[in-house]
Parts: C-alpha cells; sequence; structure tokens
C-alpha cells in the first residue's frame, strides 16, 4: 500500500519547515512535499495524487479556499486542512462552507494538528489515542445524558471533555466545527486554571463555573470532578433569563455523569504528579534597607577636586600609565621576554 501523500502549501518558509517536521516526528510513513505558492503547488498536483492538502489561507494571488477548489478538481478525495490568521467571521465562513476538514489559527497547536492528520488519513492514532475501551462500553448512558441535556436547554453541541482536552461523547455540534480543536484545546485550559485555583483555595471539590457570552456560540463550562468538564455550547443560553437555569439543568446531571465515570473505573482525581504545585514565590522580600538607606546617602556626598586627582595619582602609581602604541613593546618589555641582544648593547635614543 503506497504512504500517504501530503502537500503543505505556506508562502512562509519557516512555517513550511515546522509543519514539515512536525509530520516527521509520527511514526507512520508519510510522502510530504513542500509549495511555497499555489502556482508551485497546482504543479505538484499535476505530477502526483494527493491525500491531504495543507495550506495557509492568504497565499500570492490565491487563497486557500481557492487552491483547494482548484486541487479537489483534478483530484476530489483530497482532504484539506486550512491554517490562518485571519480573524473576521466572513473568512472563517468560507473557509467552513469549502468543506475544510479543520482550520487552525496561527501560531498552530502541533498536537492538534497532528491528531487531525492520522484522523483524516484514517491511520493508527497516537498523539491522542481514543480513551480507555471502558468508556467505549459505557458510552450510551453518558450519550443519553447529553443528549437530553442539550433538548433541555435548547443548546447546540454538548460536550463531555477530559482534562486532556478530548472529547468523551458528544451530542450535536458547533456552528464552525472545523474549529473545534483548537476551541476545545483554549477551553481546557481555562478548565486547568480553575482547577489550580480550586486547590488554592481549598474548596472541597472542584465548583468553578466559566461564561461566554456573544460570538458564534455563548459557551458554559463547570467541572465534572477534578478531570472533567461539562461545555454547553448554544444562542443565548448565557443571557440574564436563561443562564441560571442552564447551570441549574448541567449541575443536576453532573452527579450523574460522575457516578458513571465511577462505575466505569475512570480516574476521577488527579495523579500525584498532577497535584504538585509550584513553591510560591513570597510576596515579601527581605530588602536590606540599610544599605539602600547607604547608597542614597553616598549619592548626596559631592566628590571633591582633590579627591578625584588623588584617585588617579594612586591609580597611576599602581597600574602605570598605559602604552601610547599598544602593539609595539618597549625595551624593558623586550629585555624581560629575553629578545634583546646579548652584550653591553643599548637601547638607541632618540636625539633632539
Amino acid at each position: 500500500m503506497p504512504s500517504p501523500r501530503i502537500l503543505l502549501v505556506d508562502d512562509q518558509r519557516d512555517i513550511l519547515r515546522l509543519l514539515h517536521a512536525t509530520l516527521d516526528t509520527l511514526g507512520h510513513k508519510l510522502d510530504v512535499f513542500e509549495a511555497p505558492s499555489g502556482e508551485e503547488a497546482l504543479l505538484e498536483v499535476t505530477r502526483h495524487r494527493f491525500d491531504l492538502l495543507v495550506s495557509d489561507y492568504k497565499l500570492p494571488g490565491i487563497t486557500g479556499v481557492e487552491l483547494m477548489k482548484k486541487v479537489r478538481a483534478k483530484n476530489p478525495d483530497v482532504k484539506s486542512i486550512l491554517i490562518t490568521a485571519m480573524t473576521d467571521k466572513k473568512t472563517r465562513d468560507e473557509m467552513l462552507a469549502a468543506g475544510a476538514i479543520a482550520m487552525f489559527d496561527k501560531p498552530i497547536p502541533l498536537a492538534d494538528f497532528l491528531d487531525v492528520v492520522e484522523r483524516a488519513l484514517s491511520l493508527k492514532r497516537t498523539i491522542l489515542p481514543p480513551e480507555d475501551e471502558k468508556v467505549e462500553t459505557n458510552r450510551d448512558t453518558i450519550a443519553d445524558l447529553l443528549t437530553k441535556l442539550r433538548k433541555q436547554v435548547k443548546a447546540q453541541a454538548v460536550y463531555l471533555l477530559s482534562d486532556r482536552g478530548r472529547v468523551l461523547e458528544r451530542a450535536g455540534d458547533l456552528h464552525d466545527s472545523s474549529m473545534e480543536v483548537s476551541l476545545l484545546s483554549a477551553i481546557m485550559a481555562i478548565f486547568a486554571s480553575g482547577q489550580r485555583v480550586s486547590r488554592l483555595i481549598h474548596q472541597e471539590g472542584p465548583d468553578h463555573y466559566h461564561v461566554f457570552s456573544g460570538g458564534d456560540h455563548d459557551l458554559i463550562l463547570i467541572p465534572v470532578d477534578a478531570l472533567y468538564g461539562l461545555l454547553v455550547a448554544g444562542e443565548k443560553i448565557a443571557e440574564r433569563d436563561h443562564i441560571l437555569k442552564v447551570v441549574d439543568a448541567m449541575l443536576s446531571v453532573r452527579e450523574t455523569m460522575e457516578k458513571s465515570l465511577r462505575l466505569m473505573g475512570m480516574p476521577t482525581v488527579p495523579s500525584e504528579h498532577d497535584m504538585v504545585e509550584s513553591i510560591p514565590i513570597s510576596a515579601t522580600t527581605n530588602v536590606p534597607t540599610q544599605d539602600i538607606e547607604n547608597l542614597f546617602q553616598q549619592k548626596k556626598q559631592k566628590i571633591k577636586a582633590s579627591d578625584a586627582d588623588a584617585f588617579w595619582d594612586e591609580a597611576v602609581e599602581k597600574h602605570g600609565n598605559p602604552p601610547l602604541h599598544p602593539d609595539v613593546l618597549s625595551y624593558e618589555q623586550a629585555k624581560q621576554l629575553g629578545l634583546t641582544p646579548k652584550g653591553q648593547t643599548k637601547p638607541l635614543t632618540r636625539k633632539k
């Protein structure tokens, strides 16, 4: 079976090298091609049949969406990943409508990028492997809970996430599903920070809420326990008239979901390694105030001219005058080094 072919397209050479080197870290045999422009990418497409196209959105003379369409005209089965620094909604909607399987913002989350590549090419997942089989055998129970919650709060999507950002179960989809990987990764970074705060203030159990209102979705995130988060996404669910009802519904399924995870044998508390906190830096430091006062006192004292002259006279006596010609040895220096002729020869003196 031939190795999967991947075409990387970006006008920035450092991005191409980064993506190529990242793909090389996978344990799979891949044929990776690079193209610094849309024109050269199309030329490669005439020579080879590619399984995956990875392209920047903004290319000289052409967009990544336009390139994707041209490549598909020659190779209808190719899958595409778009990379962009663009943030406007119109551009993202264009990429979403074009059918890209994923979109990544710069800087690119490399672990998520590799996971998407493995899934797109149906390769064995080595970066973010599926969760334990025990999750699979009891997935229906959690799926029913999420489906029921989604209908109850009229959400667009509901997720059960691990603290590593993996989707254990879901009901529904985001408006922009191609941005799911990047969004969930950022969400769980916030979740991890909330967990640390919970430990620092000595909560009996993690009890923190994260709300994002407006944009493509309203988002509400709460912890199920120390290792899992429950995320609800939908329109207007974070508005004042709805948010308390949504949170109350999330809390009502949280206890049942936590019990299901325990019955499945899933860990519900972090390991000792994860619990290790960095040593806090003390807010106060012992400052040698006496030394500082002495410095300020010295600053107030004016230096006398006679003291300055005495300082330089002492320095000359101790270290001698610097040579006027540092590249030339004096006779005495040459004599010490054994470079003068033997006998009574004396150095020439300049006649005045």
